[in-house]
């Protein structure tokens, strides 16, 4: 049984800055997303993740490439209909709990601003029941409606946040290190509800963290981003299993192991993009095995 493919990301390239200082934040990127799936996007602070994710959404806008939703292109100039669907169906997490909640509004304002925004309730009685029902299915109480974000932990307006997006009944939730904000002790927590909500509603997520271990808990494919550019992309497992760009391998050999004496003797892998560049042997993005792929030249492919 096939697939139904979601979203497309087609050679999509972001610049930020004025036309002599110009910089390219992504560069040439390119993925699809399944229906149901997770796909997570793993790379280090300032890799372009982050920039992904708000293009998609429509927070920034693209140079070149398109994206495209349910078979139509949502990037470029679109139809306000076709924005009002953008924004009901497309929704965001954000990283910062704490900054992307008004603190001057109180919990039942702060969930139902993409009710009021698209006017998609009929009446006060069905938008105080959406927010209520929101708040449960996220684990929280219905009277917390009336609460302001400070009265609240660090995990519990996340799940605020959660159910801000939820309310707007999304196909396809953008998740942008929804956990790097929180305590270790609850961000567990967090990724249960985000996974218990993906059987329950049958949601589609882009995951973006910069911590492998934690996407590959949840993740179903997963693609590496450096400096603007995806270097390699695979099913978690393989992608475990058998990475192949040395960034990748760089990336893997930092995360921790929970046993003290396997972790004071490891060896950490060093990726210097220098020791892999050649002037006649432009790295290409390639299929190396079933659904794994890597743009890599011959030194990248040799060192695999």
């Amino acid at each position: 049984m096939s697939k139904e493919l979601l979203l497309e990301v087609k050679n999509m390239s972001v610049d930020f800055g004025a036309r002599r200082k110009r910089f390219r934040a992504v560069d040439n990127v390119s993925f699809d997303i399944y229906r149901g799936e997770t796909f997570g996007l793993v790379g280090e602070s300032g890799s372009g993740k982050t920039t992904i994710g708000r293009s998609i959404i429509r927070i920034n806008p693209i140079n070149e490439g398109e994206v495209i939703f349910k078979g139509s292109r949502i990037s470029g100039q679109i139809s306000k209909e076709k924005d009002k669907e953008v924004t009901r169906k497309i929704q965001m997490i954000f990283q910062d709990p704490m900054s992307s909640l008004n603190e001057r509004s109180k919990v039942d304002y702060i969930v139902s601003e993409g009710l009021y925004g698209l006017k998609n309730f009929k009446s006060e009685k069905e938008r105080l029941e959406k927010v209520s029902k929101a708040l449960s299915d996220v684990g929280l109480l219905p009277e917390f409606s009336s609460r302001f974000p400070h009265e609240f932990s660090g995990g519990q307006r996340q799940r605020i946040g959660i159910a801000r997006a939820l309310i707007m009944e999304p196909e396809f939730i953008i998740a942008d290190e929804p956990i790097s904000a929180l305590d270790v002790s609850i961000r567990a927590s967090v990724i249960n509800l985000m996974a218990d909500l993906q059987k329950t509603l049958g949601l589609t997520y882009l995951f973006i963290a910069h911590d492998l271990s934690v996407v590959r808990f949840i993740s179903d494919r997963i693609a590496v981003i450096h400096k603007g550019r995806i270097v390699e992309l695979a099913e978690t497992e393989t992608l475990f299993a058998r990475p192949c760009h040395p960034y990748t391998k760089a990336l893997l050999s930092a995360i921790p192991d929970p046993d003290p004496d396997l972790e004071r003797s490891k060896t950490l892998f060093i990726y210097n993009p220098a020791d892999y560049q050649s002037p006649d042997d432009e790295p290409v993005w390639t299929e190396i095995e079933e659904r794994h792929f890597v743009l890599a030249n011959k030194l990248i492919l040799e060192s695999a």
